[in-house]
């Protein structure tokens, strides 16, 4: 049977190990990017069953990652969820306009991360 597999979209390399691992250690396969731009290649090669998205992105942030998945036939059904360090009341808004139903603030720490 295969794992569930996650896309981790995080610029910050220390937030992808904690996911990695504490997703790992409950049996999702993961895969990666650390920006905009390979957020969306990687979720188009992989199809993962879900996204979860940083904001804070270089090369296209995290907002603009959400346009082209919702706008993309083979990408707009895999949920996401909104992992962030931005403030929340703005970029609560702007990530529930862009269709996704749900938003968690980051404290960026590894409890965070915790299952």
């Amino acid at each position: 049977m295969d794992k569930p597999k996650i896309l981790i979209v995080d610029d910050d390399p220390d937030l992808r190990r904690a996911l990695k691992i504490r997703l790992r250690a409950n049996h999702y396969d993961t895969v990666q990017a650390s920006d905009g731009y390979s957020a969306i290649s990687v979720a188009q090669k992989e199809q993962p069953n879900l996204i979860i998205l940083d904001l804070g992105l270089p090369a296209g942030d995290g907002f603009v990652v959400l346009q082209r998945l919702q706008n993309s036939d083979s990408l707009s059904n895999i949920p996401v969820i909104v992992l962030t360090a931005r403030d929340p009341q703005s970029s609560e808004q702007k990530t529930l306009q862009a269709g996704r139903q749900r938003f968690f603030r980051s404290q960026r720490t590894i409890t965070s991360c915790s299952t």
